[in-house]
């Protein structure tokens, strides 16, 4: 499998992934203070989330590198 028939299968399913999930969130952890042998820290959750519009443009051109990869043979 050449690298243009590999890149376009891995757009097409971020493309698919980001489409089908419209985002997603993590965890961060920050350190709010020091004081001595005590630390505080604080958990934020946070969201990510994907435009559609960049879901499809991904699929769109996974599959357009993908018939370019194999035409190219």
């Amino acid at each position: 499998m050449n690298a243009l028939r590999l890149i376009g299968v891995i757009l097409i399913v971020l493309g698919l992934a980001g489409f089908l999930t419209g985002g997603f969130s993590f965890t961060k952890e920050t350190t709010q203070a020091k004081l001595g042998p005590l630390e505080l820290t604080v958990k934020e959750k946070e969201a990510v989330n994907v435009p559609q519009w960049l879901s499809l443009g991904a699929m769109a051109l996974g599959a357009v590198v993908l018939v370019l990869g194999f035409r190219k043979n």
